[in-house]
């Protein structure tokens, strides 16, 4: 049964995308400024295919990530809209 959202818990609704919104932004960031940026001199001691983890990181790891924290969302709010009656 599709609801619209105003029979179902809005504020709910609202509070876990916000959450779920945050949580896969604080990832995106610590991959992208935290493992690019931050940890590059620690990285760089191990080495990918003759390129620097922390250069692999950058270039290469964090667009892996990125895809994956996609799909990711996509099931998730998928699994929020079915739990909360939300649907398009």
């Amino acid at each position: 049964m599709t609801h619209n959202i105003k029979e179902i818990d809005a504020k709910g609704y609202w509070r876990d995308v916000v959450k779920l919104t945050l949580s896969l932004l604080a990832i995106w960031f610590i991959v992208s400024y935290g493992a690019g940026i931050l940890l590059r001199s620690v990285l760089d001691q191990v080495s990918i295919g003759g390129a620097p983890l922390g250069f692999w990181f950058a270039q290469n790891g964090s667009i892996y990530v990125f895809v994956g924290l996609i799909f990711y969302y996509c099931r998730a709010m998928n699994r929020l809209e079915k739990k909360y009656g939300v649907e398009a």
